[in-house]
């Protein structure tokens, strides 16, 4: 059986509970780089050993009695196109969340975390799709080689997607994201993140992120399926 997963304090989203794509990261590993579809059923408890068990292309991740997440071998993904990175700097002045973020301690997209210690990925408005499709970006470069492993390359390809979808208005959590890592970053490469709206549905927003080289290379993409919900259960 595989060693217990616990997410540290540090790998935070909401304030008492994992950031999903961290914790769907630290899953999908026992499945593969991808594409991988991990399903949250419950907020990923902090600091918590939480039991991982392997049967066949399927892990699943629980915390006593309860099922916490569901990893399985998932359909492709189709990444947002590429936003050189100039493109994406200018637009990280114009993040929504500078303005009022739910989750301010967010280890991935929170503004209350130093340099250093969260990833600080800022995604503002680019432009629409020819479909009127909203799509958001900002750059970010691992500062070490700590933040370039799977967990956190997934937890890259998470944020992105919820403020594309419209997170200052309508508080969500992830609820699924299916994700493909072809290859993970390199330390102090600069990087730029996608994020694109595709549809709501009743509480389920849809968006897909991508993750990119300078250059343009393609390193990841993920597609999400996001559940609105009531401010006061994450007060």
């Amino acid at each position: 059986m595989p060693a217990p997963v616990t997410v540290p304090s540090r790998f935070n989203g909401p304030p008492s509970s994992g950031n999903g794509g961290w914790v769907a990261g630290a899953l999908a590993a026992h499945v593969g780089r991808g594409p991988v579809r991990v399903t949250l059923r419950t907020p990923p408890p902090l600091e918590t050993p939480m039991t991982v068990e392997v049967d066949g292309g399927t892990a699943t991740m629980t915390h006593g009695d309860v099922l916490v997440a569901v990893a399985e071998p998932g359909a492709e993904v189709t990444a947002p196109a590429p936003v050189d990175a100039a493109t994406a700097a200018a637009a990280e002045a114009s993040y929504a969340g500078l303005r009022s973020h739910p989750f301010p301690g967010c280890f991935v997209c929170g503004t209350g975390r130093a340099e250093g210690d969260g990833l600080r990925i800022f995604p503002g408005r680019v432009d629409d799709t020819a479909d009127g499709r909203a799509r958001v970006a900002a750059t970010w470069t691992p500062a070490t080689a700590a933040d370039t492993d799977l967990p956190t390359t997934w937890a890259a390809l998470d944020c992105a997607g919820g403020w594309a979808g419209d997170l200052e208005e309508r508080l969500m959590v992830l609820g699924r994201i299916v994700a493909h890592v072809h290859d993970l970053p390199r330390a102090g490469e600069r990087l730029v993140v996608v994020g694109e709206a595709r549809g709501t549905d009743g509480r389920r927003t849809h968006t897909a992120t991508a993750l990119y080289t300078e250059s343009g290379r393609l390193l990841g993409a993920a597609e999400h399926t996001w559940f609105a919900v009531d401010p006061k259960d994450f007060a």
